[in-house]
């Protein structure tokens, strides 16, 4: 594979440059060769890509949103992590899978698309793959992805665009996300799972709560029960933790009982099933160490 992309257009920012194998100068900051910051099992996933043996959880560094919240602020925005060739990342992939994960997740990937393709092509998991995502991608790079990804994982964030100018710069999330989130759901169709209860195909939503966003919230799970197909399972997330970098007024606190009720009952009311948090999980805790593990 020519590892020179030009342009990258990769993802919705469309930056048009050129992106040599160690370095790039596009929105993302990276080369062509992937970067990762941790490849170790991880256990804080829905129970359905987690299980009991964790799942085998790849960190790339980089990303094409970059929320001013962002709890792996390390790797979304400062890009820390370690440079791999194809055939490392291939490696890590089989040692992770020698751990007996139940799924391997590749986290925020997009702008290394034809990295991941080639390592895949050295050595493909015989467990699921999972594609956990922003939810910011291009419906021509997911259909690169078709038949490779068996999970997807998308995160629909918001749907004003007047929050997702202020919060990621990207005023065009909604519009971006939501196609892209219905070609996620045609390439993956209905969920599957095994006989530990593990997704083996099938996209799985999830919303992150804002605190003082419950209006946009709702706006989020009415796309999700008028747009996509029946059945697709919603996981409520509450583990918004405020980073004291990001400097968004209202955005220096935590969800409260009240706003998180709000919008369960709302979903509860539309007919979505799937998980829910509880509060222990805005902690800062649950955030993994980017120090290289598995690399």
């Amino acid at each position: 594979m020519d590892k020179r992309w030009s342009p990258c257009v990769l993802c919705p920012r469309l930056c048009g440059v050129a992106r040599e194998p160690e370095q790039g100068g596009g929105f993302c900051g990276m080369g062509t060769d992937a970067v990762a910051a941790r490849a170790a099992p991880h256990f804080w996933e829905e129970p359905c890509i987690s299980g009991v043996y964790g799942c085998g959880a790849v960190f790339f560094s980089g990303c094409t949103l970059r929320c001013a919240f962002c709890q792996n602020y390390g790797i979304s925005h400062r890009n820390q992590g370690k440079r791999l060739t194809a055939r490392q990342l291939a490696d890590v992939l089989a040692r992770l899978e020698d751990e007996g994960v139940h799924t391997i997740e590749l986290v925020t990937g997009t702008h290394f698309v034809p990295a991941i393709l080639e390592a895949l092509s050295l050595y493909r998991p015989k467990v699921p793959l999972v594609w956990n995502t922003s939810g910011y991608e291009r419906v021509e790079t997911l259909r690169m992805l078709e038949g490779v990804v068996n999970v997807y994982l998308p995160d629909l964030k918001h749907v004003s665009p007047r929050l997702s100018a202020l919060c990621a710069g990207a005023p065009d999330y909604f519009e971006v996300a939501s196609l892209a989130l219905k070609e996620m759901c045609r390439q993956t169709g209905a969920p599957q799972y095994d006989r530990e209860g593990i997704m083996t195909r099938g996209t799985l939503m999830r919303h992150l709560l804002l605190p003082g966003c419950t209006g946009d919230s709702k706006k989020v799970l009415d796309f999700i029960h008028d747009e996509l197909p029946g059945g697709t399972p919603l996981s409520l997330m509450r583990q918004y933790t405020p980073q004291p970098f990001c400097g968004i007024k209202g955005l220096n606190r935590r969800v409260t009982d009240a706003e998180y009720n709000r919008v369960l009952d709302y979903a509860d009311a539309l007919g979505l099933t799937g998980y829910t948090q509880d509060e222990r999980s805005a902690s800062r805790e649950y955030t993994p160490d980017f120090d290289l593990t598995g690399l």
